[in-house]
């Protein structure tokens, strides 16, 4: 019965993901990177070890997070500058009295791993992702606590990671400097078994500039966005090293971008999908503007580096920036992206099995349960369906469930609250 659970969630889960029809992601022979943007943030709470354990169980090819700095020197795993109330809620303070309680709204770069480390990040539901699923009570990890739970959880050491510096580089004082950034987390980077599968990447491109002077054999990944470009009044960013794209030659913003990204030897270019100016959030709705252009990619693989935009949540995005060679992409939901553009050979085999099967209409009541919240997937959504043994539809099930089983066996079902604070990985 557990087989049967197992494969049932899946089933449900892939009915929701699969359209009906294939969509333009058609270029089978090319490999696709899916980073799961904060752990996997649209599933749980986000920067948290839930949310790094869903990511694998999606099949997701790159773990994407960030680091901050604490004011004792120990590299977070954590988007955010300060503490988001939104996000996380104090319990008690350290020592009696202590003056910078409570700890919620305060700036990591002024709060010690101890203080961070009695905040609750679990029990807090983001209103942006109303399926997220809590896990109270669990605490923010360190990077090193994060590799441990990954050497466990991923044994193979197969997933990359793309780790982000968090320097604010309009505002210096609220971050720690890039080179107590860079010096930190490279020092973690270079004893950990992860040392090949990472990325770094950073808004601030001095850091980038930094890791590649300690190590060029890091890859390194450009962020932008259109708040980044220029600062205000045109005047120069404080966020591209000094570089400023119009004195590149491209003769469209695009292209000017991807030659600065170059100019710096960034392996990687990283643009938001959408512009901070859009009048809308698709599209295929009127007034929606992309930040990545077509004119972009070409340009950044023409000088030889990739092109993995963010943060892409709509399918509409996807498809678009696909069709323009994109190499990747971070985001929130890598359960829905996967099966539409499998990231392995064995998983695009598995999921155009699946597309067929799941086209069947007898599996909406399935994807509509596992969507209102079931806990078990009741009989009659699948009584549909012939014996096991006879319907052939079920063994399609049991191939795809075995495969995610045998590719991250100890992650999800066993992950406890004493092992999440642990930083185990749920094996027995």
């Amino acid at each position: 019965m557990a087989r049967l659970a197992t494969t049932l969630l899946l089933a449900a889960e892939l009915a929701f993901a699969l359209p009906t029809a294939w969509p333009v992601f058609s270029r089978a022979s090319k490999a696709y990177d899916i980073q799961a943007h904060r752990g996997s943030r649209g599933a749980t709470v986000e920067s948290t070890l839930p949310a790094f354990a869903w990511g694998l169980i999606y099949g997701a090819t790159t773990l994407e997070f960030d680091n901050g700095l604490t004011k004792d020197g120990h590299v977070l795993v954590w988007h955010d500058e300060s503490i988001d109330g939104a996000k996380c809620k104090d319990t008690k303070p350290v020592t009696k009295d202590d003056p910078l309680f409570p700890y919620v709204g305060k700036y990591v770069a002024n709060l010690t791993l101890a203080q961070i480390k009695t905040l609750d990040c679990g029990s807090e539901r983001l209103d942006g992702f109303p399926l997220q699923a809590l896990y109270p009570g669990t605490k923010l990890s360190t990077l090193p606590e994060l590799f441990d739970f990954l050497d466990c959880a991923d044994p193979g050491h197969e997933v990359e990671l793309n780790i982000e510096s968090k320097v604010d580089g309009q505002f210096p004082n609220l971050t720690r400097s890039p080179e107590d950034f860079a010096n930190a987390q490279y020092k973690l980077f270079k004893s950990s078994k992860y040392y090949s599968k990472i990325t770094y990447q950073s808004f601030d491109w001095r850091t980038l500039i930094l890791m590649k002077k300690l190590d060029p054999k890091i890859t390194r990944a450009a962020l932008v966005d259109s708040t980044t470009v220029y600062g205000a009044d045109n005047s120069t960013s404080t966020w591209l090293a000094g570089l400023r794209p119009d004195s590149f030659s491209g003769a469209t913003l695009g292209v000017q971008i991807a030659q600065a990204a170059k100019s710096i030897d960034s392996n990687i270019l990283s643009p938001a999908a959408t512009d901070g100016s859009s009048g809308s959030l698709d599209p295929n709705i009127p007034g929606y503007k992309s930040f990545t252009t077509e004119d972009m990619v070409k340009e950044a693989h023409k000088s030889g580096m990739l092109v993995k935009p963010w943060t892409v949540n709509r399918l509409n995005i996807a498809e678009q920036i696909y069709g323009w060679g994109v190499d990747g992409i971070i985001t929130d939901y890598p359960e829905v992206v996967e099966p539409l553009l499998p990231s392995s050979d064995t998983n695009r085999k598995l999921a155009e099995e699946l597309e067929v099967v799941l086209s069947d209409p007898s599996f909406e009541a399935i994807a509509a349960e596992y969507l209102g919240g079931a806990v078990r997937i009741p009989t009659e959504s699948y009584d549909v369906m012939d014996a096991v043994g006879t319907d052939p539809r079920w063994e399609i099930f049991y191939k795809f469930s075995e495969h995610l089983l045998a590719t991250y066996p100890k992650v999800h079902a066993t992950l406890t609250q004493t092992r999440i604070n642990t930083h185990g990985c749920g094996s027995s």
